[in-house]
């Protein structure tokens, strides 16, 4: 079986060099080790040195040569729209105060996995909210490493007094 070892950022090759794709929701672009199968149909185990969050565009190098092109598949989204850009900023905040991973649209939208107790309260906070089918890139996180992306906070905290 082919063995994609290593994540190459797609800043650091050309997608023309693809020998294949794979297509995989945000879930899935966070691993270490786990069969998987290209769009073609053709399985390969993904096996990494440690778990490791890879982008829409990043490429997974198979051992003996060719790269696989990661695609992000489309999701249950929930795009969010503020008033302005200070009632956007307070929309964010509450997200992220639920821990919940976020896409910053280049129109200024926010999108979010599809959750409908997200999506009531947001829509209580004054939001527009639009359900849609979407590629989900959240942005990675504070405490991300460019090696461990989306590899947790690496910090520990709590939110009881």
């Amino acid at each position: 079986m082919r063995r994609a070892t290593r994540v190459i950022p797609k800043s650091d090759w050309t997608p023309q060099e693809a020998k294949g794709t794979v297509t995989l929701s945000f879930e899935d672009r966070f691993r270490r080790r786990i069969r998987l199968t290209d769009d073609s149909g053709e399985p390969f185990l993904l096996n990494l040195a440690q778990a490791t969050r890879f982008e829409d565009g990043d490429g997974l190098a198979l051992e003996g040569g060719g790269v696989l092109l990661v695609r992000a598949a489309l999701e249950d989204v929930l795009d969010v729209t503020g008033a302005d850009i200070q009632h956007t900023a307070r929309l964010a905040w509450h997200i992220g105060n639920r821990h919940t991973p976020v896409e910053v649209l280049d129109d200024g939208k926010l999108r979010i996995q599809y959750d409908h107790v997200l999506q009531h309260m947001l829509e209580g906070l004054g939001a527009t909210t639009e359900r849609e089918t979407a590629p989900f890139v959240p942005e990675p996180g504070a405490y991300d490493t460019p090696s461990s992306a989306g590899g947790g906070h690496g910090h520990t905290h709590s939110h009881h007094g």
